[in-house]
């Protein structure tokens, strides 16, 4: 048995760290403040680039198309951002869906 389930419909959309974007908490690890999230991304939506200088960022898109410098990430694609580095802008072409874990705090600068 896990040691920890987490049910989306359970759970509540709340805003993200930028407008246009939402995030689900599917888990929170205490000790690293690091979080497992469905992301919302609204049509139309984008992130300019950025950097999470405190975690690592892991993201499969689940559903909708994402574009990134001119290339188009679609359901399926799977994103890594390492700690500490630029990545962005990120524009959501459709509503975007993605599954995300951020090993360590979600802050972003």
């Amino acid at each position: 048995m896990f040691q920890y389930t987490s049910l989306a419909r359970d759970k509540k959309w709340q805003p993200g760290p930028y407008p246009g974007v939402e995030l689900l908490i599917l888990h929170k690890h205490e000790e690293t403040g690091g979080l497992t999230v469905l992301r919302k991304f609204h049509t139309g939506t984008t992130v300019p680039a950025h950097i999470h200088p405190q975690a690592n960022e892991s993201a499969y898109v689940l559903s909708g198309d994402w574009e990134e410098e001119g290339v188009v990430y679609t359901t399926g694609a799977f994103l890594f951002a390492p700690r500490g580095e630029l990545h962005g802008p990120h524009l959501a072409r459709t509503e975007v869906i993605s599954l995300t874990v951020f090993d360590g705090p979600l802050t972003v600068v």
